[in-house]
């Protein structure tokens, strides 16, 4: 599986967070260093969200396939090569976050999923349960565990990703996944 050239995602523990204002996140490694930067561009008829290095380049860009793509395809772009690095895919379920994470060529190197069905119901339902932090498992395409993406309670969303093992998928396609979840399914 390709790389995203221009950074450097090597570490298997990064914190998430969002300001408080907009769909705007910083990644940081397990040193505290601010390792990208992404925000969602506002006014866009297909969703869109440029991931920039610490440095402000652009190195990546998740886009929607379609305009107001609630149940598709968000491609995943090396900005520096023009390659599509992986498609992730938003599997439409009322009650439970199920995405996607495919090559190119359509082979799936992932599966994240929410909680589940009855939390998530909760969620909707009741408008305290949606103060609680939102956890997904991330697993390769038979079932074996590489990771998680795991809310902690705070004012602004904030999230752990853990990858214990990215398999084939790129850990840039993982930890851009998060973001992607958190901001288009509005937690």
């Amino acid at each position: 599986m390709s790389v995203i050239s221009g950074i450097d995602l090597t570490d298997d523990h990064y914190d998430v967070e969002q300001s408080l204002i907009r769909s705007k996140y910083t990644v940081y490694d397990t040193a505290g260093n601010a390792v990208l930067k992404a925000k969602k561009k506002r006014f866009k008829l297909k969703e869109e969200f440029p991931f920039k290095s610490p440095e402000g380049d652009t190195v990546f860009t998740i886009k929607a396939g379609g305009i107001m793509d609630h149940a598709g395809d968000y491609t995943i772009t090396d900005e520096r090569t023009g390659e599509e690095v992986a498609i992730l895919d938003k599997n439409f379920t009322f009650f439970q976050h199920k995405w996607k994470v495919r090559a190119p060529d359509g082979r799936v190197l992932a599966k994240i999923e929410g909680q589940g069905a009855l939390l998530e119901f909760l969620r909707h339902q009741i408008p305290l349960m949606g103060f609680l932090p939102h956890k997904y498992t991330i697993e390769s395409p038979d079932g074996k565990s590489l990771g998680t993406i795991e809310g902690k309670l705070s004012f602004a969303d904030k999230y752990e990703v853990n990858i214990t093992d990215s398999g084939d998928a790129p850990k840039e396609a993982l930890v851009a996944a998060a973001i992607a979840i958190d901001a288009l399914e509005g937690n």
